[in-house]
């Protein structure tokens, strides 16, 4: 992907890369099912370690950015391209979010280890569309994955 261009989300983000219907009740659970979703795409090459790069990337300080939105990110030689999964646990879970509330939507991006500025890029879009409480409220009442990516899809572009 050219840094240069503005990133399609069509190329990161299928209906089989979506799910409502996360199980998970700590942040550790989420993860191995965020991971879970991220290697259905067939992009990743070992799952065991990418999620080492997830847990450690909250280590660092959590993806939770507040609003009842995380955005748990890694890069790691183990990503063969861009990856980006959305994911739901209605009921929310304890997320270690900034401002201290549930975490209700996790938008989970893998990248290859040699890419910055198109990582950065995406985590900047995903963090503009979840600024808007309209687009966040919609996606925790969606009832279905093609209504899910048709939502994120509209407050993307």
């Amino acid at each position: 992907m050219a840094a240069s261009k503005k990133i399609k989300l069509a190329k990161l983000l299928k209906t089989n890369s979506i799910d409502l219907s996360l199980k998970g009740k700590n942040k550790k659970q989420v993860i191995t099912e965020l991971v879970d979703l991220i290697a259905k795409s067939g992009k990743l090459k070992n799952k065991k370690a990418f999620f080492k790069v997830m847990m450690g990337r909250e280590k660092l300080g959590s993806t939770g950015i507040g609003g009842g939105v995380a955005i748990p990110h890694g890069k790691s030689q183990d990503v063969k391209d861009f990856i980006l999964v959305f994911a739901r646990k209605t009921e929310g879970i304890e997320f270690g979010a900034l401002d201290g509330e549930k975490t209700y939507l996790f938008f989970a991006l893998a990248s290859p280890a040699e890419d910055v500025g198109d990582h950065l890029k995406i985590l900047a879009e995903i963090s503009r569309i979840t600024r808007d409480k309209f687009t966040v409220d919609q996606l925790k009442r969606i009832e279905d994955r093609s209504s899910a990516l048709k939502i994120i899809s509209s407050a993307w572009n």
